[in-house]
């Protein structure tokens, strides 16, 4: 077999062996969901559509669950001014785990005029597994309070999940119902629209580094025995 032809069978091969890893990786999946609010205001009830979108990034042995509003969700009669807004709201549990996860975000960074839809900020918390598996994470209620009042949005639509996730517990149990516990930090995070068909969600620095890294060796490997072997070749034929 000529040289380029053995260097190129060494590249197949090696290239090869770095796809079964990355197809080996752990899943994720996000869609963005379009929900339907029934919101109780100071002033009565009103209605919005919101399309959410949901991302999950590896936090230490947890995982930050980002929620971003792509359109404003009600209103207020009063502007109002910059901070005086302050969003929270939870993320409902499914598959391995159940309950709800709490997340939370700053308040309204420029002020809000009056009869505009409410612009939320992206909310986000921690969720920390319980059990090994595929857990789901749906929009749950959303809160609003502002100059001393609460406006809660209950979903009416029955959302599906936004976000789903292969995850392990800290001591790698198996999968099965759990009541789960999370923290909200507060604070934004950018985010961009995604779908089912579009950019998944990240799954976090270690497990893109644990698939690169892989690679990388398997690579390095192919390279490093194909050299040997042209070596030893080249010593055969001088000899």
């Amino acid at each position: 077999m000529s040289y380029p032809k053995r260097t190129a069978a060494l590249a197949s091969a090696a290239a090869l062996a770095g796809s079964v890893v990355l197809l080996a990786a752990p899943a994720a999946r996000a869609d963005v969901v379009s929900v339907n609010y029934r919101c109780q205001t100071p002033i009565g009830v009103k209605s919005a559509v919101s399309p959410i979108d949901m991302k999950g990034v590896k936090s230490g042995s947890g995982y930050k669950i980002t929620m971003a509003w792509q359109k404003g969700v009600s209103s207020s009669p009063v502007e109002l001014g910059k901070g005086a807004m302050s969003p929270s709201a939870t993320v409902v549990l499914g598959g391995a785990d159940s309950g709800t996860l709490p997340v939370s975000g700053p308040p309204n960074a420029a002020a809000i005029p009056a009869n505009t839809p409410i612009k939320i900020s992206d909310l986000s918390g921690t969720y920390t597994p319980k059990k090994t598996g595929k857990v789901t994470f749906t929009p749950g209620t959303l809160t609003i309070k502002a100059l001393g009042t609460t406006t809660t949005c209950t979903p009416t639509n029955s959302p599906g999940p936004g976000l789903t996730l292969d995850v392990t517990a800290a001591g790698g149990s198996s999968s099965g119902g759990s009541s789960s516990t999370g923290s909200s930090s507060g604070g934004s995070s950018s985010s961009s629209s995604s779908s089912s068909g579009g950019q998944l969600p990240q799954t976090g620095p270690q497990d893109s580094a644990v698939a690169l890294g892989t690679l990388g060796a398997t690579v390095f490997l192919a390279g490093a025995a194909g050299t040997l072997w042209l070596t030893r070749r080249g010593q055969s034929v001088r000899r």
